[in-house]
């Protein structure tokens, strides 16, 4: 046997042997494109883990024959960005193409770090690879990013991960010499979530434990992979499928109004080691889309749940995370803003660049004046109650009711007070 993980003996060192992400390195995709005619750009590569975010990174340096740094975001600070940076500039010779830097986990660099990139990448001392399983336009700093094309890379279809385990036991030099039998795929592909890694982890696993108990067949079923990686693998992956379900099921528990069932969809992520902006993101989103204007404090209280999280980190972000999730959890909730968005959206779709009627527009200049900006305006400042009747849409647009106040105690209120002040409206 050997200590080489069999992810690692797998990975592939070709574009020919690299598998999915056809729309980016099939005949047609635009990475195959780019490393056919030798010309390889800024790009960062946005996926799910195991997807071959850094094998494509590898395979596309390597067989240009550019240099290749590695750096991680979890081990690397801005000093060794640096460091490999002056590397890069002692390497690049006259017209020779720079040297390839490949950030893993780029979304956990901070602004500081990316800063130190940037120059570097606008002066063509490196090309830039990124890998991210985040959205890199929350956690790309704009100027690196409007210097990188974004390739979005896909989970590993069922057909795809069958094919890999496969081509393992056919050409692995520790498993081709092994009898084993696969009869059911199903448990191995759920554990693996669409990452080939954990797939190959798990077929690992399961075929080193049956070599333990002395199995000289191995014949792999369904029954036999749960037995084993039950007992073997984590409960919780913050990085696969169930990272997705978890907070899915935190989410609809905060929206639904049971803060028991939320705060046990919490610690399970907690426990995980989910990484604490994710979760507290996802309660700002949740602040605004579900609770609303029902109770604006709440929005306040994400943002500062947010804030904090950054600042304190594990493991004393527990105790705010929960505060903001319970207050939530049991705020009065409300859809209306999100509802209001998504309406007025519609409405610009479907009736295009419609003017800003004169009244309403900015006259800074008096050639703006003389031409009627702003002319007719009234002030609601200057009339009684700071409200006056005035039209406030483009005048080819019927005038729509978007907002529509919820069912709770202050959006009531609301509307009790926007029917008193608009009463002569025409809806």
């Amino acid at each position: 046997m050997t200590n080489q993980p069999l992810a690692d003996r797998m990975r592939p060192v070709s574009l020919d042997k690299y598998s999915g992400q056809e729309k980016l390195v099939g005949k047609n995709g635009v990475i195959r494109k780019m490393f056919e005619a030798g010309q390889l750009s800024s790009f960062i590569l946005w996926g799910p883990p195991g997807v071959g975010k850094t094998t494509l990174a590898k395979i596309v340096a390597t067989q240009l024959e550019r240099p290749f740094y590695i750096l991680s975001a979890i081990n690397s600070g801005v000093k060794d960005v640096r460091d490999s940076i002056e590397k890069a500039k002692k390497q690049k010779f006259f017209n020779s193409p720079p040297p390839v830097m490949f950030i893993d986990e780029i979304h956990r660099f901070s602004k500081s770090q990316q800063d130190s990139l940037l120059g570097a990448v606008e002066q063509g001392i490196i090309t830039l690879i990124g890998a991210t399983t985040e959205n890199p336009s929350f956690e790309v700093i704009s100027p690196l990013l409007s210097r990188c094309q974004v390739y979005v890379l896909d989970p590993l279809e069922k057909d795809e991960l069958i094919l890999l385990v496969q081509k393992a036991l056919n050409e692995d030099y520790v498993l081709k010499n092994l009898n084993i039998k696969i009869d059911e795929y199903e448990a191995m592909l759920q554990f693996s979530g669409g990452d080939a890694r954990k797939l190959y982890n798990a077929l690992e696993i399961v075929v080193n434990t049956s070599l333990s108990e002395g199995k000289k067949k191995i014949v792999i079923n369904n029954e036999l992979v749960k037995s084993i990686l039950q007992q073997n693998m984590a409960i919780y992956d913050k990085n696969g499928e169930m990272h997705y379900d978890i907070i899915s099921a935190f989410i609809k528990s905060i929206r639904g109004s049971d803060p028991n069932a939320a705060v046990y969809w919490l610690a399970r992520m907690v426990e995980g080691g989910e990484d604490v902006k994710f979760i507290a993101r996802r309660l700002v989103i949740l602040a605004a889309e579900d609770i609303g204007l029902a109770n604006p404090n709440a929005l306040l209280i994400a943002n500062a749940c947010f804030d904090a999280v950054k600042n304190i980190g594990w493991p004393e972000s527990r105790i705010i995370l929960s505060e903001a999730t319970i207050f939530l959890a049991t705020s009065p909730k409300s859809n209306s803003a999100y509802e209001a968005i998504k309406k007025a959206q519609a409405i610009v779709k479907e009736t295009g660049n419609l003017s800003v009627p004169l009244h309403l527009r900015n006259s800074p200049t008096k050639l703006m004046k003389d031409l009627n900006y702003g002319k007719g305006y009234k002030y609601a400042h200057s009339y009684e109650n700071n409200f006056v009747e005035e039209n406030f849409f483009p005048e080819d647009l019927k005038i729509r009711d978007i907002y529509s106040p919820g069912d709770n105690q202050r959006e009531k209120e609301i509307k009790e007070k926007m029917n008193k002040l608009w009463k002569n409206r025409d809806k």
